[in-house]
């Protein structure tokens, strides 16, 4: 099937046929829309999660990271921020060396500093997305995306974590020490880097690994040395207290197995044993495809889709990461022609992302299976060519 017609330009001047090219621009309109609704709605009584962030680097400016971690203490600065109370739980779950972010966008006004943070973190997500599909039509596809609005709406870091796994995989053949340093900035979000090990170790990319390690160990001992110890204990110490909070959300925000055991009416028992039970198929088959003799791209594209599944905590606006699956996929499709169904197979990826906006279930852990099997799909495929030539 045609996707594309190639200039005469090597990688310059791409056409998308018409009927990828209508959808795509429909879904960016569909943003486009959304995210203006979204803000001429906007309440006195709205709370962004960008204040989360804004605020926790104010009180490491002042010498508090580790009061921080204290809802009690982060609480009255949010509000005092936002100018009306909070409803809910906007604690600070990250690592310290986070503040290394928080801190810098806290010295802005609020406003100016949500709109570089959004902004920042978009280009970083568009670089990358572009970077995997090999031409300038990456940054339209990138930009049509559903899961970019919820991240443009709340000031969430989604696009930051795509941008940071996107451009690892897309530099690890090339440049891998520059590939260990984006997952070592990963581990601001450590549960997003749990297969990468994996890949690694069983792959032999040993230069990817230790480049990775020596930055999250420098960025851990810097954050030691500029925060103290005492914001490292109460991250650890607080981890627990935040999973307890957060189960008394909407379940339907989860988008991951356990979200929809939750969501479904199956108890805490249950949801942990099922993740349990996808986590350790997803790093099987990890480990099992980083052995192979699959094409890279597959590589990438399954370990960019497991690294969703492995994951109890995964929101909406963490869904920005399917975007790097789907652009390996397409890049793929692109040069080797595209299977039965898998077009169709990434729109309905897209519009099942694009319906939480809708209906507050977990459609975007749907939507990371559906390209899961796409990568399956791609991935026994070649194989049979493979067994067959």
């Amino acid at each position: 099937m045609a996707t594309y017609e190639q200039s005469e330009a090597s990688g310059v001047g791409t056409k998308l046929a018409r009927p990828v090219e209508l959808i795509s621009f429909a879904l960016l309109v569909t943003n486009l829309v959304c995210l203006f609704i979204a803000y001429v709605q906007t309440s006195d009584s709205s709370v962004p999660d960008f204040v989360t962030p804004w605020a926790a680097g104010r009180m490491a400016l002042s010498g508090q990271a580790a009061a921080a971690y204290d809802w009690s203490s982060l609480k009255p600065l949010e509000e005092s921020i936002l100018g009306h109370p909070v409803n809910g739980y906007l604690g600070w779950p990250y690592p310290p060396t986070v503040f290394f972010i928080a801190v810098p966008l806290s010295l802005l006004p609020y406003t100016g500093a949500f709109v570089v943070w959004v902004f920042g973190t978009f280009i970083a997500y568009l670089v990358a997305i572009r970077a995997i599909i090999g031409d300038r039509v990456g940054y339209f596809l990138a930009a049509s995306f559903p899961a970019v609005l919820a991240n443009f709406i709340i000031g969430q870091n989604g696009l930051l974590s795509a941008g940071l796994i996107g451009g690892a995989l897309m530099l690890m053949e090339r440049q891998p020490i520059t590939a260990g340093l984006l997952l070592g900035l990963l581990t601001y979000k450590p549960h997003l880097g749990l297969l990468f090990p994996i890949a690694l170790f069983v792959s032999g990319r040993w230069q990817v690994f230790w480049s990775a390690g020596v930055v999250a160990t420098v960025m851990a001992g810097a954050s030691w040395l500029a925060f103290g110890g005492e914001s490292w204990n109460a991250f650890l110490f607080g981890i627990g207290h935040t999973v307890r909070i957060e189960t008394f959300a909407d379940w339907g925000k989860l988008q991951s197995a356990f979200g929809l055991t939750r969501t479904l009416g199956g108890s805490e028992t249950l949801a942990w044993l099922i993740q349990a039970a996808v986590a350790l198929v997803v790093a099987g088959a990890i480990a099992l495809l980083w052995r192979s003799k699959a094409t890279y791209e597959i590589k990438a594209a399954g370990l960019s889709t497991g690294v969703m599944l492995v994951t109890s905590h995964l929101l909406i606006y963490d869904l920005a990461i399917l975007a790097v699956p789907l652009a390996f996929l397409f890049r793929l499709g692109c040069e080797r022609g595209f299977l039965v169904h898998e077009l169709p197979g990434m729109g309905l990826a897209c519009l099942l992302v694009l319906m939480f906006a809708f209906v507050v279930v977990p459609v975007g852990f749907i939507a990371v299976l559906v390209v899961a099997t796409l990568v399956v799909h791609r991935a026994l495929s070649e194989h049979r060519a493979v067994a067959i030539s």
